[in-house]
C-alpha cells in the first residue's frame, strides 16, 4: 500500500538527466520502491551504465532527451506523473562560464515548458543548489541564518564570476517563474556539495570554498542522503517551494583539510601542526524545513508493485 501522504495518477516517473551520479542513483532508487522510470539521457552511450543497476530493470525505459530538443523531452516525459530534473552540461561545455549560465537557463525554461504540456504531469522536483541561496553582497550582515527564504543576488555572482551560482539562481529562477506562470507543481531541492564518487577539486561548486567556510554556509550532502531527500520531497503531498538539502557543515579546520584530501587524493598530507585553527565556525544556514519533512521517510512504505 502507498503511504498515506503519498497520490499520483501513476506510478512512472522521468528523471532527467539520468547520466549523472545523482540522475543515475535516482532512477536506481526509485525502480527500489516500485516506480516504473524513464531514465533520460544526453547521449546513447549512456545506456551501458544502467546495465550495473543492482536492482530489476524490467520498470525502467531508457530515453535519448536533449534537453534544447523540446520533442525528445516530451517524448520522454509521456505517460509520467512526476519528474526529477537535474541539468547536467553538455560533454563539449563541461565548465562552467558565462556561456554555461545561458545554457542551463534554456534547458530549464524547455523543461519546465515540456512539463506544462504534458497533463499527466502532477508533480516537478528541481534539483538547484545552495549556491543560489547564499552569495549576496550583504551576506555577513544578515542576523537570520540563510533559508529557502534567501536568494544569492545575481549583479554579486557576475561581479565574483561565480558562474555556477549564477547559472544556478537564473535556472531555478526561470524555472519558478514558468512554474507559477502555467500552474506547475514544483518544488526545488537546494544541494549542498554532493559528495558522490566522482568528487573533484574542479568542480565549479568550490568557487568561493574559503568565503562559504569563513561565512559558516559551506554545506555537504551526502548522495543517498540527497536521493532520499528528492523522493520524499516528491511523495510528500504536503512539500512545497524550496528545501536547502545538506547533512554536514564544514566549519571546523580538520573538516576543511579531510575535504580537501578527498578532493586531491595524489597531494601530501601535512602532518597535524600544534598551531592549527582551532575555531568552530559558527553555522549560519538552516535546513530545518527539510529535516521536518523527512523524519518519518524511511518508515513510509514502498509502492504496490
Amino acid at each position: 500500500m502507498a503511504p498515506a501522504s503519498f497520490h499520483h495518477i501513476t506510478n512512472t516517473v522521468c528523471v532527467m538527466d539520468a547520466s549523472g551520479s545523482l540522475g543515475f542513483s535516482l532512477v536506481e532508487r526509485l525502480l527500489q520502491r516500485g516506480y516504473t522510470v524513464h531514465a533520460a539521457v544526453q547521449n546513447h552511450d549512456c545506456e551501458l551504465q544502467f546495465g550495473g543497476l543492482s536492482c530489476d530493470k524490467k520498470k525502467l525505459k531508457i530515453l535519448y532527451a536533449d534537453p534544447f530538443d523540446y520533442k525528445s523531452i516530451i517524448d520522454a516525459l509521456r505517460g509520467c506523473c512526476g519528474v526529477f530534473y537535474n541539468f547536467e552540461p553538455p560533454r563539449d561545455q563541461s565548465s562552467y562560464d558565462e556561456f554555461m549560465t545561458e545554457v542551463e537557463v534554456r534547458a530549464a525554461h524547455n523543461v519546465l515548458e515540456a512539463c506544462a504540456q504534458t497533463e499527466t504531469i502532477d508533480k516537478v522536483v528541481f534539483t538547484s543548489s545552495a549556491t543560489a541561496v547564499i552569495w549576496r553582497d550583504d551576506r555577513k550582515s544578515i542576523t537570520a541564518d540563510f533559508d529557502e527564504r534567501h536568494w544569492s543576488d545575481i549583479n554579486f555572482c557576475r561581479k565574483f564570476k561565480l558562474w555556477h551560482a549564477l547559472s544556478k539562481t537564473l535556472a531555478e529562477k526561470t524555472a519558478w517563474a514558468l512554474a507559477m506562470d502555467r500552474g506547475v507543481n514544483m518544488v526545488s531541492v537546494n544541494a549542498g556539495f554532493v559528495m558522490s564518487p566522482d568528487l573533484s577539486i574542479k568542480n565549479p561548486y568550490l568557487k568561493g570554498a574559503a568565503e562559504m567556510y569563513e561565512d559558516g554556509v559551506f554545506v555537504t550532502v551526502g548522495l543517498n542522503f540527497l536521493v532520499d531527500a528528492h523522493i520524499c520531497i516528491y511523495e510528500d503531498v504536503s512539500s512545497y517551494g524550496r528545501y536547502l538539502c545538506f547533512n554536514h557543515v564544514v566549519n571546523r579546520h580538520e573538516d576543511a583539510v579531510e575535504l580537501a584530501s578527498m578532493l586531491t587524493p595524489s597531494a601530501p598530507s601535512h602532518p597535524q601542526s600544534f598551531d592549527q585553527d582551532l575555531r568552530i565556525i559558527q553555522q549560519r544556514i538552516s535546513s530545518k524545513k527539510l529535516n521536518k519533512l523527512t523524519v518519518d521517510f524511511e518508515s513510509r512504505p514502498q509502492l504496490e508493485n
